[in-house]
């Protein structure tokens, strides 16, 4: 019996090192990861990505990009030809529908900085209504390099009912190239310095518990 108590009694002290060898040796490679010339460089061009679209973002800011703006008559070209992409609601004050598309392009603004939403009131604009064509309102017109291009006319083209969905006029502007989709970046960027954070405190716990 007594045999029986130090042979298990071995096993547990066995087991207690295999364990601390094995913290030991994942301390060690988390050591070398931080010192890994790879991952600085890995890490420095991240921050300088980051930075230049910080730059980027700033820049388009000033233009009056990621949010839904009302502009005037006199504003308009100088708006449109500002930005590389634009999207301009024409609209009347009273129409219900014109109210429904505001909505929408208001929600849709701050999340797409590729382009610059505004709108416009079309009986303070006559001169570019008739200039551009505008006989049914909502007209949604897409502006690329100052250039009128696509149109949404109503909701023809969002199943012509009222309750149609951001996401779907979302992916129908994507679908015509005047914004981007959406990508992962701030997800990933999240989960890479979730990473980052979680290397430094362990390191930082391995130096504390060696003093």
């Amino acid at each position: 019996m007594a045999a029986a108590a130090r042979d298990y009694q071995k096993e547990l002290l066995a087991q207690e090192k295999a364990q601390a060898s094995s913290s030991v040796n994942e301390e060690v490679d988390l050591d070398e990861l931080m010192d890994d010339p790879e991952l600085e460089k890995l890490h420095a061009d991240r921050i300088a990505a980051l930075k230049r679209e910080a730059e980027k973002r700033e820049s388009l800011t000033k233009k009056g990009h990621g949010e839904y703006r009302e502009i005037t008559e006199g504003d308009f070209l100088g708006e449109v030809t500002r930005s590389e992409k634009v999207i301009c609601h024409f609209y009347h004050r009273e129409f219900y529908r014109c109210k429904i598309m505001d909505k929408h392009l208001k929600s849709l603004a701050p999340n797409h900085l590729d382009a610059k939403f505004i709108k416009i009131d079309a009986e303070n604009s006559p001169f570019f209504v008739t200039k551009l064509g505008i006989k049914t309102l909502p007209c949604v017109i897409l502006f690329r390099k100052g250039i009128a291009g696509d149109r949404l006319v109503g909701f023809h083209d969002l199943g012509g009912k009222d309750d149609f969905t951001t996401r779907r006029l979302e992916a129908l502007l994507i679908k015509k190239g005047i914004i981007d989709e959406k990508k992962k970046e701030d997800d990933e960027e999240a989960e890479y310095d979730e990473s980052r954070r979680r290397t430094v405190r362990y390191s930082a716990n391995h130096d504390s518990d060696s003093e």
